[in-house]
């Protein structure tokens, strides 16, 4: 079986700036680590393919420092890691994103599954692991909180929804992105820091992996970022005393006065 995941190396802290001029994140002086999803969906690849055998490839975009996610996903387990880094890629949206993955994964070839975690925790938009089963043409299964079994060609596992889960049957291949209820990463082992240590990393450009400049970066995404902004503070509310029957007409009024 090959399995690809798809991570990403994300700022570690919940302050997170934005540069008021580009409207990006501030990432220098920020630690970075695999985005908290991500890992289950690591560990997850890991599992598969300690049940059924085959390869796990991991897959980043991003700067060349993003080669250390690459490496730590190897020391849990991975077998292959390939970072796609280009500064044509630089301002990429969530479509622009998932088209590079996807032509990524067109050239690494044959694959049964892909694993994505649910959402980046900087970016919480959920959008990219479908956004690269919409350009590959293959089904999606979100919010994947077990898999239950895998055939050669076809996969049976369980979907959280808000009421409970749903058991969802997919042919192969498919693209899953995976809730943290899913497993419990592990930690990396001795031999495999050791291995990851010296393991290499493919480095692909735009060019190797022939994709259209035009679909790329700030100019081939079709959403911007116009405006990002503090939202102002809550005023404090006003606590209303008297009689019952007194309190609730002060309470319409005001109530009157606030959508006029």
């Amino acid at each position: 079986m090959n399995i690809i995941v798809c991570i990403k190396q994300v700022p570690n802290t919940t302050d997170v700036r934005i540069d008021p001029v580009t409207n990006t994140l501030v990432r220098e002086g920020v630690e970075s680590v695999i985005n908290p999803f991500d890992a289950y969906a690591i560990e997850e690849a890991v599992r598969l393919k300690e049940r059924f055998g085959g390869k796990v490839t991991v897959l980043t975009m991003g700067p060349p420092q993003a080669e250390n996610a690459l490496k730590e996903a190897i020391s849990l387990g991975c077998d292959e890691a390939i970072l796609v880094s280009d500064r044509k890629f630089a301002g990429s949206d969530t479509w622009a994103t998932s088209y590079t993955l996807s032509s990524a994964i067109k050239k690494i070839g044959t694959f049964d599954v892909i694993l994505c975690g649910k959402q980046a925790s900087d970016g919480d938009t959920a959008q990219v692991g479908p956004g690269i089963s919409a350009h590959l043409d293959i089904p999606q299964v979100t919010y994947v909180k077990k898999i239950e079994d895998i055939s050669a060609n076809a996969a049976k596992v369980e979907r959280m929804t808000e009421e409970g889960y749903d058991i969802v049957e997919t042919p192969l291949p498919c693209l899953f992105t995976v809730v943290k209820e899913i497993n419990t990463p592990r930690l990396p082992s001795l031999k495999g820091m050791i291995r990851a240590k010296s393991a290499k990393v493919l480095k692909w450009t735009a060019d190797d992996i022939e994709a259209n400049p035009e679909l790329l970066g700030l100019d081939g995404s079709p959403t911007r970022v116009v405006k990002i902004f503090t939202p102002a503070p809550r005023k404090g509310g006003e606590i209303l005393k008297g009689d019952t029957a007194d309190v609730a007409k002060e309470l319409v009024e005001l109530l009157k006065d606030a959508v006029r």
